[in-house]
């Protein structure tokens, strides 16, 4: 096999498994709050306390993955124009 087809062949595998996993999966771990839904910090003592609401996924600890993001885009703009 040529290096192109390889490489080809290799990205489009990447590509199908990403779009499995956001139509499986559409939600994951918000990366800033690591899923908790808020920020932690720790007291004085040095015991972890809950720290402020994460501005990122509003408190959930989920966020919408981009290629759902991309999609629910491309969907709503669709729907739009044929009506």
């Amino acid at each position: 096999m040529t290096p192109i087809a390889l490489a080809t062949a290799f990205l489009l595998t990447v590509t199908l498994c990403y779009v499995a996993v956001c139509a499986g999966s559409p939600f994951g771990t918000c990366r800033k709050c690591n899923g908790f839904g808020f920020a932690t910090t720790t007291d004085r003592k040095g015991r972890p306390k809950r720290g402020k609401r994460c501005r990122r996924c509003k408190g959930r600890g989920k966020r919408v993955r981009i290629g759902r993001w991309l999609f629910n885009r491309a969907q709503r703009i669709y729907r739009e124009g044929t009506h």
